[in-house]
């Protein structure tokens, strides 16, 4: 019988429906897809009416995050009518697929979802190289970036032999063609466009040291005019110390900057 009752159910209702995606998020929010990748926002619980909605936009966004270190900030955001939304683009390290998946979620967001065609960008660590690619590619559709100790260059972090595989070339090939894809090395539209940049970043950090990836991308950042803030709290690395996900500079930076 019960053989029966599911060949009567798959007659009726034909294949089953492809399973929604999953991911928990450390605040309420919706999970879909976006290009076959899984995305998620998590919308403003008081969004303006009739304008165009606030958002910041979160990387990495990978299995496990964004992660429950985030929800403090998150929740200010939520609280200042700025969603958060995100997509996985896996470890592509701010490649050309990875860049194009990002798109994807910006007409998403902003065709169909009225979302504003200005978010903020958010990268943490290797989400930085995410974000910054992506915004270095589309000056015009950033109204800032912020980072949690992020990753701006590609020779620092991941170092161009394994970063070279997301870009189809080889670590030489990678290497010969930086300007094209080093956000540390693209950051002059950026600047042309006033977009407004800022970062907190221990000055003992291992994996993603602060001198070749924030303190670059300042100092790079400043000769062309552009505007970036940094934080640098003393004797911190890449860590989960509390400051860097509670940093009211941060928060007070995205709300300036996302509306």
């Amino acid at each position: 019988m019960f053989h029966v009752l599911m060949l009567c159910n798959l007659i009726a209702t034909g294949d089953p429906a492809p399973a929604k995606p999953l991911k928990v998020l450390p605040v309420p929010g919706e999970v879909f897809q976006v290009s076959g990748r899984t995305a998620f926002l998590i919308p403003a619980p008081k969004a303006p009416a009739g304008k165009a909605k606030a958002w910041v936009w979160y990387a990495p966004t990978l299995p496990n995050l964004p992660g429950k270190e985030e929800a403090w900030m998150f929740e200010r955001f939520l609280e200042s009518g700025i969603a958060i939304a995100g997509i996985d683009v896996g470890e592509s390290f701010g490649s050309p697929a990875g860049r194009a998946l990002y798109s994807g979620l910006y007409q998403e967001l902003t065709s169909k979802r009225g979302y504003s065609a200005k978010p903020v960008m958010l990268g943490r660590s290797r989400g930085g190289l995410m974000t910054l690619s992506w915004a270095a590619e589309n000056p015009d559709k950033v109204g800032g970036f912020a980072g949690v100790y992020p990753v701006c260059n590609l020779e620092s972090y991941p170092g161009l032999a394994r970063a070279a595989g997301a870009y189809g070339l080889d670590a030489e090939g990678l290497r010969s063609r930086l300007k094209e894809h080093n956000p540390v090395e693209r950051l002059e539209g950026l600047a042309k466009a006033k977009v407004p940049l800022f970062a907190i970043h221990g000055d003992v950090d291992k994996v993603v040291p602060l001198e070749a990836n924030t303190g670059m991308a300042k100092d790079k950042y400043s000769a062309m005019g552009g505007t970036f803030e940094v934080l640098v709290p003393k004797g911190q690395g890449h860590n989960m110390w509390v400051g860097f996900f509670q940093c009211q500079e941060l928060v007070d930076f995205v709300r300036k900057n996302a509306r």
